[in-house]
C-alpha cells in the first residue's frame, strides 16, 4: 500500500509517497525549509502544502521531532513553545481538510523503518536509532518492539546545557568544527550511551549519515554502529509504516 509520509524537522519538512511494503519512495522527496518561528500554524500550512503537492487523499504518516504521546506534543523541542500540548494530529487533519494524520517521535518513526526493513530488520536485543540533525533523536528497540520517547539527547552535558547543543549535527556547523572533529565529540556521546544502556548496537540516521563512511573510523565505541539503510530518508518511510499501522 502506498502512503504519504512526512518528516518534520528541526530545519526542514520532507515528504513522499512511500511503498510501505518495502519502503521504497515510489516519488521524488521534497523538501520545503521549516517556518521560523515554527509555531503550530505556520507548520501546519507548510503540511497542507505537503498534501497538495502530491494531491494526495488518504491517510497520512507524520513525524514529529520531540515528545509526543497519542498525537499529543509533550515538549517544544527545537520548534516553538507554542506546540506543548497540542493535538498535533487534530490539528493537521483540521487543516487539511480532514484527512486522517498519525503522528510520532521523528527518531522512533526512522527507527521504525530500520528495525523493520532496514539496517536493524531481524536484530535482537536493544539497538538505538540515533537520528543526527538540528538535534539529537534517539529510538530504543528491543527485540524489535518500540520502547517510546527516549529522549537521549536531553541527557545534560555541562553547566546545565543538554547533550545535542554539543553533539548534534547543527553544533558541527555552529562550531566550525571538522567532521573529524565532531565525530571525536559523538563518540564520547555513545560511550557515555554505552554506560547508560548498553546497547548491542547503533544505526546512525539523519543528514550526516549520508557521511558515515568519512567519519566512521574516528568512533572507538566497541559496538557495532551502522549508517541507516535508508539514510535520511528513514523518517519519511517510518511515519508511512507508523501509519498503516496504527490504521488498522
Amino acid at each position: 500500500m502506498n502512503v504519504l509520509g512526512i518528516d518534520i524537522g528541526g530545519s526542514g519538512i520532507k515528504a513522499a509517497i512511500v511503498n510501505t511494503i518495502t519502503g521504497e519512495l515510489v516519488t521524488e522527496r521534497h523538501r520545503i525549509s521549516t517556518p521560523k518561528p515554527a509555531t503550530p500554524e505556520a507548520v501546519a500550512n507548510i503540511v497542507k502544502e505537503m498534501v497538495t503537492h502530491f494531491d494526495w487523499s488518504g491517510i497520512v504518516g507524520c513525524c514529529f521531532p520531540t515528545i509526543v504521546l497519542d498525537g499529543q506534543c509533550k515538549h517544544k523541542g527545537n520548534l516553538s513553545k507554542e506546540w506543548v500540548n497540542v493535538r498535533i494530529d487534530h490539528l493537521f487533519k483540521k487543516t487539511c481538510g480532514g484527512l486522517s494524520f498519525y503522528v510520532s517521535n521523528d527518531a522512533d518513526l526512522a527507527g521504525l523503518a530500520e528495525v523493520s526493513l532496514g539496517a536493524g530488520k531481524e536484530m535482537n536485543g536493544k539497538i538505538f536509532v540515533i537520528t543526527i540533525g538540528t538535534g539529537i533523536g534517539s529510538g530504543l528497540f528491543y527485540n524489535g518492539t518500540l520502547i517510546p520517547n527516549v529522549e537521549l539527547g536531553r541527557i545534560y552535558h555541562k553547566n546545565g546545557e543538554i547533550i545535542e547543543k554539543h553533539v548534534a549535527d547543527s553544533a558541527r556547523k555552529k562550531d566550525n568544527l571538522s567532521l573529524e572533529q565532531w565525530a571525536k565529540r559523538f563518540d564520547l556521546f555513545l560511550h557515555h550511551v554505552k554506560t547508560l544502556h548498553t546497547p548491542k548496537m547503533y544505526i546512525l540516521g539523519g543528514g550526516i549519515s549520508k557521511k558515515f563512511e568519512k567519519f566512521k573510523r574516528f568512533l572507538t565505541v566497541d559496538i557495532p554502529v551502522k549508517p541507516a539503510q535508508f539514510r535520511n530518508n528513514a523518517g519519511i518511510i517510518g511515519a508511512a509504516l507508523y501509519a498503516i499501522k496504527k490504521n488498522k
